[in-house]
């Protein structure tokens, strides 16, 4: 494999990752925190930041050095576990990908005065022919960068123009006047929770990337998928700071749009709808892809026609919408629920370090072990906590 070829893979599976988190519900959980938490909401983002980087670490590693994807991994750990998880990962990626959809029409909407509907109906046409050229892995890793860098660049000029109170934030990511339980594990869900952790590492085994040797470069695209993500949390969140320290209030019904339009006018609206629909449409390609990839391998009709299986998910998602719709309340549910399938999945992955059968002669680091063990424990506890006390309030 060429260098530049590899050096690109590698990104586009960062990217890929980054993107398939930065979704329409990453927008609106990230703003909505913001208006409850203000400044203490930094130390959500903190502690998300170390539980995503401990938990991508040990998937993309194992993944990696097993050469197998996760639910091939968890089969072998116990016959059927790897079927139980892909059932997850598919029902919680089709829950996740009908918001997808939703936030690309409303992006268009934005754009062009279009309704939702048929934003969606166009987005998902676009996703879908994505999938149809001939080098679709290419075509989506050189898509999700161009986006993801675009989401960035006017995010932060949103939050330069908001300016926001950023000492006030520092020293609250340290000290906050309040921790929320509910805002980790729907950011923690929302950015490795679910498909997304297993987005990047798949399409790494796709082209190519794995075994022992290959484990530096895994585990440093591993981490900047991370970062990428949490650069872009960041931003928006020292956007949206910016506006509640201004005093202004922030629309409840749809949080992102206020702080881009109470930030920079009418002006920052319209880039609201770009940023949107760049992160939704980018979401509805890591979401379809990651789904898929967890089902190929349990049937040889299904790794056979694993295309269309992708373009037959992004259609349901879309057709779904069309005929439902998705309310921001259902989008920070779906957030919490991918933080319960995390410590399931995590668990898995680190059990299978120490199968030889799985992993050969490789030896995980007994820090990373640790690491993993806590994640798995606290945020199994927290996962728990939210559904029986706080996602019901959501609903009230």
């Amino acid at each position: 494999m060429k260098k530049e070829s590899k050096a690109s893979i590698l990104l586009g599976a960062a990217f890929l990752m980054a993107t398939s988190a930065i979704g329409p519900g990453f927008l609106i959980q990230t703003t909505h925190f913001t208006s409850i938490l203000a400044a203490s909401f930094g130390f959500v983002i903190l502690t998300s930041i170390i539980i995503d980087i401990g938990a991508q670490m040990n998937v993309w590693r194992i993944i990696a050095v097993s050469e197998k994807r996760a639910q091939d991994i968890a089969n072998a750990v116990f016959p059927g576990l790897g079927v139980f998880l892909a059932i997850l990962i598919v029902i919680g990626g089709l829950a996740f990908n009908i918001g997808n959809v939703a936030g690309a029409g409303l992006g268009l909407n934005v754009l062009f005065g279009i309704s939702d509907q048929t934003g969606a109906i166009l987005s998902g046409v676009i996703a879908i022919l994505i999938f149809v050229v001939r080098e679709a892995g290419k075509a989506m890793d050189r898509f999700t960068q161009v986006a993801g860098f675009v989401m960035i660049a006017l995010t932060l000029y949103v939050m330069f123009t908001a300016q926001p109170p950023v000492g006030e934030a520092v020293v609250k990511t340290f000290v906050p006047d309040k921790i929320d339980i509910l805002a980790i594990v729907t950011l923690v869900g929302g950015t490795v929770g679910g498909y997304i952790t297993f987005a990047g590492a798949h399409r790494l085994l796709d082209a190519g990337i794995k075994g022992k040797e290959s484990l530096g470069e895994v585990t440093r695209s591993s981490v900047s998928a991370i970062g990428i993500a949490s650069i872009m949390r960041i931003f928006l969140f020292l956007a949206s700071l910016g506006i509640v320290a201004q005093g202004l209030a922030i629309d409840p019904a749809n949080p992102p749009a206020s702080v881009f339009k109470l930030a920079a006018g009418n002006v920052g609206y319209k880039m609201f709808g770009i940023v949107l629909w760049a992160a939704a449409i980018t979401s509805v390609v890591g979401a379809a892809y990651t789904s898929v990839s967890f089902i190929r391998t349990l049937n040889p009709l299904f790794e056979k026609y694993s295309k269309w299986l992708t373009i037959g998910f992004i259609s349901v998602s879309t057709i779904v919408f069309a005929l439902v719709g998705k309310p921001v309340a259902i989008l920070i549910l779906v957030g919490a629920l991918n933080g319960l399938i995390l410590p399931i999945s995590l668990g898995v992955i680190l059990i299978a370090a120490y199968k030889p059968k799985i992993v050969g002669d490789y030896k995980h680091p007994m820090w990373m072990t640790l690491f993993g063990v806590v994640i798995v424990l606290v945020m199994a506890a927290m996962s728990v906590y939210t559904m029986y006390t706080e996602i019901p309030k959501l609903f009230a």
